[in-house]
């Protein structure tokens, strides 16, 4: 590498996996599937945009693995809330590792997962709650 070449700054590694870079990734993906995109009804955007996460998170670990070795990557849950127009708010989660249905209702997952699955349900309910 040639001395005049610009340097880049140090990267965090977990800045990799946060929500904004994810998000950065689902918007890409967007873009990149906007003929698709603008013809679905608003569900089939909801579930594409879903997916779109999941595989952003699942390439982005990948890209964190490649980079940064063997270090084990955190497990997490990620919450992101954007303005859905008026007094909407669309809620997103992402977690790693993904959750595993065991049947029954139950799900296996980390400590910071069930702290983000408690915090949905309780906005899920305060939602049904306020809704006449």
């Amino acid at each position: 590498m040639a001395d005049d070449a610009p340097q880049l700054p140090p990267v965090d590694s977990t800045a990799l996996l946060g929500p904004t870079v994810i998000e950065a990734a689902v918007g890409a993906l967007a873009q990149r599937n906007q003929h698709h995109f603008e013809s679905m009804d608003d569900g089939e955007k909801a579930q594409a945009l879903e997916t779109w996460r999941g595989l952003a998170g699942d390439v982005l670990a990948a890209a964190h693995q490649a980079l940064f070795g063997g270090a084990p990557q955190p497990n997490r849950a990620i919450l992101v809330f954007e303005d859905g127009g008026g007094e909407e708010i669309a809620v997103h989660a992402s977690f790693t590792p993904q959750l595993q249905d065991l049947g029954d209702g139950q799900v296996q997952d980390t400590p910071a997962q069930i702290t983000a699955l408690t915090l949905l349900e309780g906005l899920q309910s305060e939602d049904e709650e306020q809704q006449p």
